[in-house]
């Protein structure tokens, strides 16, 4: 019953802040970075933010989450009001990057920092090095799903099938949460976009993964890979892109329409074809996790398929 109240809030509130944001003119304007072509209002991740925190706290009063996980995801609620602001008035970038070092600071503190990091043959737990590691994991995770939130229902979906990944493998309610929380907003945002989440959703979006990426990896060390493979058609593509940018000596803070979605619509696939396409990606990667017992080949199977795909994206738009 609760995860039906969560959805109807999720979708409701959505709405209402659609219409609002029309009302008030804060709308997302098209800029060279851009994917879509129309002004849309923006802000529907205050809906799944709230959505997010009121699922949250009742998770934790009726004791369904660990008390680490809560406030470790319950200090993403800062990461999500500076985002609110950033969408109204453009914060500095500074700023922004001295918010994300708090956020992550403040994450890792809750959970106990990151024990562990495996890979396979050696493990590394000098707590130095894993907390750094873990601290740059979170900032990067926070951004690249930031950048990555560029198409309609990409971002969504792309959260909907973490949620649903992390359920099936983990169990937990607070996936549930998540599921619901972004299905609500999701309605509005699928196809035909009538609002978008903004940096709002997608920043708090990006912590969240990095939350749950190094909680379960503290409960058994391999089960970082598990979350690395589930999240790979967004760190692969934001990665490699950025890479590649460097390569070419391009200015990185400057804005660029060259991630593997963005390359997918300049071919002439549509926003709804590309996220398809994302989403039967990862039921391939979700695939790869369920049925390949050793996660490390299953690592290496999951590379091999994200390097076809992006050779397919770049046979459809070369990288320029």
């Amino acid at each position: 019953m609760i995860y039906i109240v969560l959805v109807l809030i999720s979708f409701f509130l959505t709405y209402f802040i659609k219409n609002y944001m029309i009302k008030k003119s804060f709308v997302a304007s098209v800029n060279e970075r851009s994917s879509h072509t129309i002004p849309t209002p923006h802000g529907g991740g205050i809906a799944i933010a709230i959505t997010w925190f009121i699922g949250l706290f009742y998770l934790y009063f009726i004791g369904q989450i660990e008390e680490n996980l809560f406030y470790a995801l319950l200090f993403g609620a800062v990461i999500s009001i500076v985002s609110f602001f950033d969408d109204i008035y453009e914060l500095s970038p500074k700023l922004r990057l001295i918010i994300q070092a708090i956020v992550a600071i403040g994450g890792l503190y809750f959970l106990g920092g990151f024990e562990t990091l495996t890979f396979g043959i050696f493990d590394i737990q000098n707590p130095i090095f894993t907390n750094i590691f873990a601290f740059f994991m979170i900032i990067w995770f926070i951004n690249l799903y930031n950048f990555l939130d560029g198409i309609n229902g990409y971002a969504g979906s792309e959260s909907l099938f973490l949620a649903v990944a992390g359920f099936i493998l983990f169990g937990g309610n607070h996936f549930l949460v998540l599921a619901v929380a972004v299905l609500g907003f999701l309605y509005w945002n699928w196809n035909k976009a009538k609002i978008f989440m903004g940096d709002v959703g997608s920043t708090l979006l990006g912590y969240n993964v990095a939350i749950f990426t190094i909680y379960y990896a503290n409960q058994e060390p391999t089960n970082f890979w598990i979350w690395i493979i589930l999240f790979s058609v967004y760190w692969f593509d934001a990665t490699l892109t950025l890479i590649r940018r460097k390569l070419n000596k391009e200015k990185l803070s400057q804005a660029h329409k060259k991630n593997a979605y963005q390359r997918l619509t300049q071919a002439g696939w549509s926003h709804y074809k590309v996220t398809n396409y994302s989403i039967g990606l990862n039921l391939v990667l979700f695939s790869i996790v369920y049925f390949v017992s050793n996660i490390f080949v299953a690592f290496i199977l999951a590379l091999i398929v994200l390097v076809l795909s992006m050779k397919f994206v770049d046979n459809k738009k070369a990288f320029e």
